[in-house]
């Protein structure tokens, strides 16, 4: 089992794999796809903020409430694409919103 695994644009990859994590580029058609092995590997996931837009919103409401192993969505060196809202997500799940 891995510890943590990127899944992502290649040039935050390669920020990545210089830390020691196991790294997947992605692109639209093959997101969900590592996202979902990652998960049956990883006790970490880490999704490139690009890449989560790849992603319908339920799709990633599913995947951001794992527990085990926690995914998160990160920025990319690019920035082209923001984190999405945590706060609102949480809210949301939580029956919070006004």
């Amino acid at each position: 089992m891995s510890v943590t695994e990127f899944i992502g644009d290649e040039v935050s990859a390669a920020g990545y794999r210089l830390c020691g994590v196991k790294v997947h580029i992605a692109d639209r058609s093959n997101a969900l796809s590592l996202i979902n092995q990652a998960c049956k590997r990883a006790s970490l996931v880490l999704i490139g903020s690009n890449t989560a837009s790849y992603l319908d919103n339920a799709q990633l409401d599913q995947l951001l409430t794992n527990i085990t192993p926690p995914v998160l969505v990160v920025p990319e060196i690019a920035g082209r694409q923001s984190v999405p809202d945590i706060t609102t997500r949480i809210h949301k799940q939580l029956g919070m919103l006004e």
